[in-house]
């Protein structure tokens, strides 16, 4: 009898166990376009807030030294091999990584991009920080606040490749067309490669090709940072204005020394909350990325995909000496 009530008290246990196991916490694997920059940090902060926030999700952040494709390349091909349950990625190439990122998804793996995106084939949604030209408009109207109406600007961007800095990039010369910023001349665009030292040599080659330039746009952190210290260094502060998109950590200094008047950027820790909660509903079954479907993001509201399964979270905030210094704090 004894042994019985043994049996059926295991049996009990047992099943009980078998019938309510332990699931194990699904992988978002979110990969940025190069580990040790200010913007991808808040991004990572983002991603492990929503990551508490749903419970049951495990971020692993990651990206290589530089950014390259080929470093993200090699990364979602480690990825694949952990079977992770989704991988969210700004991609430093929309194209080169459609054949990585198609194996993922073939593998059952969710696809997501953020900030710069992957071509539509290589990803089930994009999630872009703003509309593509409430920013472009943006850069201009700052730089119009800077300089005035009239005056020779010229553009720092990242990678060549880049494709947010591109479109960016093409909405600020549509903006730049339009009558009332007919003074404005764009006389060049030149690339940094997202790299600190190449920027600040390219901001310098500006000031040389172009005297009476009195303005450079930069739409990507590290070259804004590197261009306002360009300006400090060879003494083209009340000359020569930067404005574009910048860390306020980053850019609160430079503010202080009159490089820069404004400057502008969404919440990186937002971004990185926001493409975690969208990954989720994408795991989960709830989302396909189909046009029209609704994205919840948590406490930033929620987004509709178009037709080319994109979204905006929301658009570019203002930072300037009235504020910036309490906004370096946080990121």
């Amino acid at each position: 009898m004894k042994k019985q009530l043994r049996t059926v008290l295991l049996g009990a246990v047992f099943g009980a166990a078998l019938a309510s196991p332990v699931l194990a916490a699904d992988k978002i694997a979110v990969v940025v376009k190069s580990l040790g920059n200010g913007f991808f940090d808040a991004v990572h902060q983002g991603a492990q807030e929503a990551a508490k926030e749903l419970g049951n999700v495990e971020i692993i952040y990651t990206g290589p030294a530089q950014s390259t494709a080929e470093g993200q390349i090699e990364i979602i091909n480690a990825l694949i091999s952990q079977k992770v349950a989704a991988i969210v990625i700004s991609a430093n190439d929309p194209d080169a990584l459609v054949p990585s990122l198609k194996r993922a998804k073939d593998r059952g793996i969710k696809v997501l991009s953020f900030d710069s995106g992957v071509r539509k084939d290589g990803r089930m949604m994009h999630l872009n920080p703003s509309g593509n030209a409430l920013i472009g408009e943006k850069l201009v109207k700052l730089t119009q606040q800077a300089i005035g109406d009239s005056g020779e600007i010229a553009i720092l961007s990242a990678t060549a490749q880049a494709m947010n800095q591109n479109v960016w990039i093409a909405e600020a010369k549509k903006v730049l067309a339009r009558p009332e910023y007919q003074g404005l001349k764009l006389v060049g665009v030149v690339y940094g490669d997202n790299q600190s030292d190449k920027s600040y040599r390219e901001a310098q080659g500006l000031f040389k090709s172009h005297p009476n330039l009195k303005a450079i746009i930069a739409p990507t952190t590290i070259a804004i940072a590197a261009a306002a210290k360009a300006v400090q260094d060879e003494g083209k502060i009340g000359s020569v204005y930067v404005t574009g998109l910048g860390l306020p950590s980053e850019m609160a200094g430079h503010v202080k020394s009159g490089a820069v008047k404004s400057f502008a950027i969404w919440n990186p820790i937002d971004l990185g909350y926001s493409s975690v909660h969208a990954a989720s509903q994408f795991i989960s079954g709830k989302l396909s990325g189909k046009p029209g479907e609704r994205v919840s993001l948590g406490r930033v509201g929620t987004v509709t995909l178009n037709a080319n399964g994109e979204a905006d979270m929301s658009e570019p905030f203002t930072y300037d000496a009235r504020n910036v210094g309490k906004f370096a704090k946080i990121f």
